[in-house]
């Protein structure tokens, strides 16, 4: 559930079917800014109505949602 819906969320800022997000793609891959990654946080925050910060460590999709679901416990 929190993976399909960050991969929804993230096709959505990023214009690309949600289908070309795979867990293992790197957010890089994706074309995801610094920008992009701010706007996919507070898109996460709304969503699943948590305080998210996403960091640099997140190197990957499985990272962002990995730290969604720490957050969600």
């Amino acid at each position: 559930m929190v993976s399909e819906k960050i991969k929804e969320l993230i096709a959505e800022q990023i214009s690309v079917d949600v289908e070309e997000i795979t867990d293992n793609k790197s957010l890089e891959d994706l074309g995801i800014d610094s920008l992009d990654v701010t706007e996919i946080a507070m898109s996460i925050e709304d969503e699943f109505d948590i305080e998210f910060e996403a960091d640099t460590g997140m190197k990957t999709v499985a990272d962002l949602v990995a730290a969604v679901e720490a957050k969600l416990g």
